[in-house]
């Protein structure tokens, strides 16, 4: 193996992570955030939430991203194959859930503690799927795929609380 083939396998190694699986997810949240309903918006969401709800949420969601930099994304097994699955359709309720609250506000869906908190509790579906597609991390560091499934338990119990505490704030 020649010496720039070795740089290319080790780059593609490192750059080839879970981390892409959240780009869509990114994205999505970047475009359509202004177009939810009031209650999502920043300025409101944010507001008078206890201090250490804010950190500990952002805290875990910040885990989650480094944790998906740090495993390679391979899909060569089963369980890696049905982790895809259930990120694509996990991805695909959590995008249909906004959709329902922007294109449909005032429903009774949109304004029952399911349909508002629907954006909250979806990423369940494409997280898991995000834990199963990764079995390993880069750098040789031991892989425990609970500890993944963990954090990403964490962030969303702060994530939905955080959620509900708006959702009582305005109904």
């Amino acid at each position: 193996m020649t010496d720039n083939s070795m740089k290319i396998k080790t780059l593609k190694k490192y750059l080839l992570n879970c981390f892409l699986l959240t780009i869509p997810i990114m994205i999505w949240n970047i475009i359509f955030t202004s177009k939810l309903p009031q209650y999502y918006q920043p300025e409101i969401f944010w507001k008078d939430i206890p201090a250490w709800l804010k950190y500990s949420e952002n805290i875990s969601r910040i885990l989650i991203f480094i944790l998906t930099l740090l495993m390679p994304l391979n899909i060569s097994t089963l369980t890696q194959k049905r982790g895809l699955i259930l990120y694509i359709g996990g991805t695909l309720i959590y995008f249909a859930s906004w959709l329902v609250l922007i294109y449909f506000p005032n429903s009774s869906w949109s304004n029952n503690i399911l349909g508002f908190m629907a954006p909250a509790y979806t990423p369940l579906l494409w997280l898991t799927g995000i834990g199963f597609v990764g079995n390993s991390f880069c750098f040789n560091l031991p892989y425990k795929r609970w500890f993944f499934i963990l954090i990403v338990i964490i962030f969303l119990i702060l994530h939905n609380f955080h959620t509900m505490t708006i959702y009582f704030r305005i109904h």
